[in-house]
């Protein structure tokens, strides 16, 4: 008997164990779900066709009160992705890579003039940042580290009407870079009739970011987490879900996601609302992730479901929150279960399938030795 007990005490202690390291744990704000890891390219990886995505970005270099016509007329887009990252959505639209020093990365881009008159277009690299939570473009042809490693098969279009032209990007890895990612810009720009009466030209760019990361051996993880939301009130009455985000990884994050709204008042749901775009972190950076909802919502309570994503990472989160009568109040929030457990899966699986070959180990020793 003494010895049936000492197996079932055991018994009961790996149980434990495998509760812990399987069950999902309750959490506020921390993330439902492990971000994949991303697979590192090489220079020989094939590429294959990017979906047709709209300019991921479009900034006046001089600022003026409306777009300029040359602005509303020209685009961009991202041609060809690594099969690798045939997965990731930021890949699709972004020149997004890892690469060892002394590679080189080759990606199209097309340039489209969607006026009815004739357009001359200058292709060329620029410097950006990341600062403050967002992406940042310097001005003009501003150049940096990347923008010196990158050249173009050609820098100046004439584009008829509704005409499209491709052009070349290479980026030559220099073998003595430092590790790091480096950000930039491929633009298009075109220039508007100068404003003889302001003495001005303005000049409309639209461009393809670049996240091109530098190092020996595999692509650092990309991956976040949610460390807080909180309900506030805009300006007219609207509500908003704010949610802290904290880049745990080694690559840059373009955060984006959506919120679902729960269990409201009456049994009411909505949703689900997008977040706001315009969020991007560097490693170890935080910020804000905003999601606006419609007018006319009850305060709640309600049952928030948010899911960010950047690329393959995503997590999810649930939380009760009431929104605050008048603009500028604060709401309340009141923690809940995440939607999965903090552990990545291959880890729960391991948990598990030792758990069990303990168990019938053990058991079968005890059948045994009772015989």
């Amino acid at each position: 008997m003494k010895g049936a007990r000492r197996y079932w005490v055991l018994l009961t202690v790996l149980a434990v164990v495998q509760a812990v390291g399987v069950l999902p744990a309750a959490a506020d704000g921390m993330p439902s779900t492990p971000a994949p890891r991303s697979t590192p390219s090489t220079p020989s990886t094939p590429s294959t066709p990017a979906p047709s995505t709209p300019a991921p970005s479009s900034t006046p270099s001089t600022p003026s009160a409306r777009p300029s016509p040359a602005e509303r007329s020209i685009g961009i887009k991202l041609l060809d992705a690594p099969q690798n990252r045939r997965d990731d959505p930021r890949a699709q639209a972004y020149i997004v890579d890892h690469v060892a020093p002394g590679s080189t990365v080759e990606r199209r881009v097309e340039v489209s003039n969607a006026s009815s008159t004739p357009m001359r277009v200058s292709v060329y690299a620029g410097a950006a940042g990341i600062e403050k939570g967002q992406f940042t473009f310097a001005p003009e042809r501003t150049p940096n580290e990347l923008t010196g490693w990158t050249s173009l098969d050609t820098t100046e279009l004439e584009l008829a009407p509704s005409a499209t032209a491709r052009v070349r990007t290479t980026i030559r890895i220099p073998g003595e870079a430092a590790a790091g990612e480096r950000y930039g810009v491929i633009w298009a720009q075109t220039a508007a009739p100068a404003d003889r009466s302001q003495n001005l030209t303005i000049l409309g760019r639209v461009g393809v970011r670049m996240y091109v990361d530098v190092g020996p051996g595999g692509e650092p993880p990309a991956d976040f987490a949610i460390e807080r939301l909180y309900p506030t009130k805009a300006r007219g009455g609207r509500g908003e879900v704010h949610a802290r985000v904290r880049n745990t990884g080694g690559r840059a994050l373009d955060i984006g996601g959506t919120l679902a709204l729960l269990d409201g008042p009456g049994g009411l749901r909505a949703g689900p609302f997008p977040v706001k775009t315009g969020t991007t972190l560097a490693p170890g950076d935080a910020g804000e992730a905003v999601v606006p909802l419609d007018a006319g919502l009850p305060d709640g309570p309600w049952t928030v479901e948010l899911t960010l994503r950047s690329g393959v990472a995503e997590h999810t989160t649930r939380a009760t929150v009431t929104f605050p009568r008048d603009p500028g109040g604060a709401g309340a929030v009141e923690a809940s279960a995440a939607g999965s457990g903090n552990l990545p899966t291959p880890v729960r699986v391991g948990f598990t399938v030792l758990v069990l070959g303990a168990l019938s180990v053990l058991l079968l020793r005890y059948r045994r030795r009772r015989r």
